[in-house]
């Protein structure tokens, strides 16, 4: 299989082989996010005389979703070097043996089924975004901040766990499955965001009948088996309530900070606050609260319409203030917009899509308020001993 540029015609010398790797360092595997030169996927190269390149590539598993945008972007960056006149890209699928040495470089030499973002030396920030109950706007509030943060130069993962109640994908915007190469698992990407979710792991729209220990191992194995990379963020959007995955994730992810989403009526904020006080059994810090649906502005006056009530995200936060004895904010009071149903649904997070209108800039400024802050040290071991 090949992928040929056309000729063109040149009186420069061709390139040598160290400036074609050179050029095929600026190419990156589109799943691992890694320069494929760094990834011992580039077989060969040969440059003739007459400026026609060669390259052999490694893709890691045959049938890649992705060896289309391999081969363009291979032929694009060599075809950019000054005497080339033409660049042929042959495609061919690494053995198990070169998996495994890809998986253990990757891995940095780490034992498997190692939680990354456990581990005391991390510098990724884990947000768990978590609800009392469903139907509050948790995962389309949970996809913007991940595009916000995106957007905003950070490395983001969005890790739905949401097992049952998945989303992410199609808000997202997601269409690719994951990779798997050995025992590893690459995260499909949208809008600048690695994505993982059930919803990517079976057909169609079939239910997943798991029970509460297997729950945890599929957690575990979003966590640690899935190459992430060098993440800023985690964003995971929990299912609703205070079951088996909250729980799981506390203990997965020592480190991790809870952000509660909740709506203005009192319904709501009550179990939200069920949701955020779960937190101070489980040693984690929660970092604020995000009011949904907050209001609706009047189409005609611009005056705000209390649809749901008014004053629960704030109740909610005091609540938790005291239950914690730290300060948890209101992060922000997000308005109702159908934009945000809408961009949900066509895949584009509305931060993106329509980026002026109060909701999206709501979000934005969450966002930035998250990415400024600094990782806790909640849950992690600081490696102090006594003098």
């Amino acid at each position: 299989m090949s992928a040929d540029s056309p000729p063109t015609a040149t009186a420069t010398a061709p390139p040598t082989d160290e400036q074609v790797r050179q050029a095929l360092g600026t190419v990156n595997d589109p799943e691992i996010h890694r320069p494929i030169t760094d990834l011992g996927m580039v077989k060969n190269i040969q440059v003739r005389a007459d400026g026609v390149v060669r390259i052999d590539v490694w893709l890691t598993v045959a049938g890649c979703p992705l060896r289309e945008t391999i081969t363009r972007e291979v032929t694009e960056a060599v075809g950019r070097l000054a005497g080339v006149t033409r660049v042929s890209v042959e495609l061919d699928v690494m053995s198990d043996e070169q998996r495994r040495e890809l998986q253990g470089r990757l891995r940095g030499g780490q034992a498997e089924r190692e939680i990354p973002f456990a581990k005391p030396g991390s510098l990724t920030k884990v947000y768990a975004i978590a609800s009392g109950k469903g139907g509050v706007g948790k995962s389309s509030v949970t996809v913007n901040l991940a595009a916000a943060l995106a957007q905003l130069g950070q490395k983001v993962g969005l890790l739905d766990a949401d097992i049952y109640g998945h989303s992410v994908p199609r808000m997202l915007g997601v269409t690719d499955r994951p990779t798997q190469v050995e025992q590893m698992i690459m995260p499909p990407s949208a809008h600048g965001v690695r994505a993982i979710s059930s919803g990517m792991l079976k057909k169609g729209n079939e239910p997943l009948p798991l029970r509460g220990p297997i729950l945890h191992r599929l957690l575990q194995q979003f966590l640690a088996d899935v190459f992430w990379g060098d993440l800023d963020v985690l964003l995971m959007d929990l299912p609703p309530g205070t079951g088996d995955v909250a729980i799981s994730a506390a203990h997965l992810v020592p480190g991790s900070e809870l952000v509660v989403v909740t709506t203005p009526q009192s319904a709501s904020a009550e179990v939200a606050e069920r949701a955020g006080s779960l937190a101070s059994q489980l040693h984690q810090r929660v970092v604020g609260v995000i009011e949904n649906m907050s209001y609706l502005p009047c189409p005609h006056c611009g005056e705000r319409v209390e649809v749901f009530g008014y004053g629960g995200g704030q109740a909610v936060a005091d609540t938790l203030t005291r239950l914690t004895g730290a300060r948890v904010p209101l992060l922000g009071e997000i308005p109702i917009d159908p934009r945000l149903r809408e961009a949900g649904d066509a895949g584009v997070p509305l931060v993106l899509s329509d980026p002026e209108t109060p909701a999206a800039q709501r979000l934005r400024k969450i966002a930035e308020e998250l990415s400024g802050r600094s990782r806790s040290l909640a849950g992690r071991q600081l490696g102090l001993s006594p003098v």
